[in-house]
């Protein structure tokens, strides 16, 4: 019978025994690519930072703009931001579907950073963040006890064009799935405020985004036991993630059971179980910068192959994301350019349809 054994091997022998640590607190933020580092390609789109969606049309940067003269110019951390325009009949917002629906009754720390685009003319007297079950798609969905709010009492948000905090605490209903961010006052004109009061007409007001972030208070964070398994039994489905703790840059570990319907892209749930195992790990390891390879046989065009093999390689990167995994990922096709076997038995081309993951920086 057909066993799905979820392991990643990739650890050196240390023998029948079990090493196990003390037990951690890992706090897990669940707003999948919080700080915008893993996108499909360069664009200008937030629709490429998968998995944001955005509602009207919210801008994409991978760098710094060539004219922004502010001290603190580009992202807050790491190279990429979203931004958001907000003028006196018009708003747009970023949402995202979470990595796992809220608890009821549990309470949730939110952060993220803003700051007022150079070319402003006007600024925001409040920015937040909705949480939903649905999603927002009207003002009738922003519910107050569902918002967490920062608004001015005097003036707007500006802090002199530089990065700043935005955060709160959020008791969970139980069940929302989605966060929107931006403005949800009724009327927008209302709460924007010139910056110089002696120029009238036209009022513009554009916040760059960056490092959001939603994880249970501390004092509701579960402990997670980690250990390091020397052995394992293919008869304990409940194993834990098996590794190293030397794992070097370049290293490549396939990934077992991972399944996809044949000449298609699309995973199959059996391949869940295997991918989430990784998705711990890497969550447990974020300083690590992972690339997933996808390879094919041989069978069939040469350009049909490579495709294949890049959008197999896409739809592992894009589960890990939704997944929670904030590490910084890539994903690349090589189609049927570096076989492990032969290409003239069917076990041989099995063995060459292979998904894995390779070490970037650890």
């Amino acid at each position: 019978m057909k066993q799905f054994i979820t392991y990643i091997l990739i650890c050196l022998a240390f023998g029948n025994h079990l090493i196990a640590q003390q037990p951690v607190e890992i706090q897990k933020n669940i707003v999948p690519n919080g700080s915008f580092e893993n996108y499909r390609k360069k664009s200008g789109s937030i629709k490429q930072a998968i998995p944001w969606q955005q509602i009207a049309s919210v801008d994409f940067y991978q760098e710094p703009l060539s004219n922004d003269t502010s001290v603190k110019k580009g992202a807050y951390s790491g190279t990429c931001y979203a931004g958001l325009r907000f003028q006196k009949k018009y708003k747009e917002f970023l949402q995202v579907k979470l990595a796992e629906p809220l608890r009821r009754g549990s309470m949730y720390e939110f952060n993220m950073y803003i700051r007022l685009a150079y070319w402003s003319n006007a600024g925001l007297k409040s920015f937040g963040a909705l949480f939903t079950k649905a999603g927002y798609k009207s003002q009738g969905d922003v519910l107050r006890a569902a918002l967490i709010d920062s608004v001015v009492k005097k003036g707007s948000f500006i802090d002199n064009y530089q990065w700043f905090k935005i955060s709160g605490k959020y008791l969970a209903d139980g069940g929302e799935k989605y966060v929107t961010i931006g403005n949800f006052n009724a009327s927008v004109k209302k709460d924007m405020v010139r910056l110089n009061v002696f120029k009238f007409g036209f009022k513009e007001a554009y916040y760059f985004i960056d490092d959001i972030s939603l994880v249970r208070a501390k004092e509701a964070v579960e402990k997670v036991k980690v250990e390091i398994v020397g052995s394992f039994s293919v008869d304990d489905q409940d194993s834990v993630l098996e590794v190293k703790n030397n794992i070097k840059v370049g290293e490549k570990i396939q990934l077992k059971n991972i399944f996809f319907e044949n000449g298609r892209f699309y995973l199959l749930p059996e391949s869940y179980t295997e991918l989430n195992k990784l998705a711990q790990y890497l969550i447990r390891n974020p300083q690590m910068e992972v690339q997933i390879n996808g390879h094919s046989d041989n069978s069939g065009s040469r350009s049909k192959n490579q495709k294949l093999s890049e959008l197999r390689a896409r739809e592992v990167f894009e589960y890990l994301i939704k997944k929670g995994v904030q590490n910084k990922l890539y994903f690349k096709g090589y189609g049927s350019s570096l076989p492990i076997a032969g290409n003239d038995t069917d076990i041989d081309r099995a063995k060459n349809r292979r998904v894995e993951f390779e070490i970037i920086k650890n």
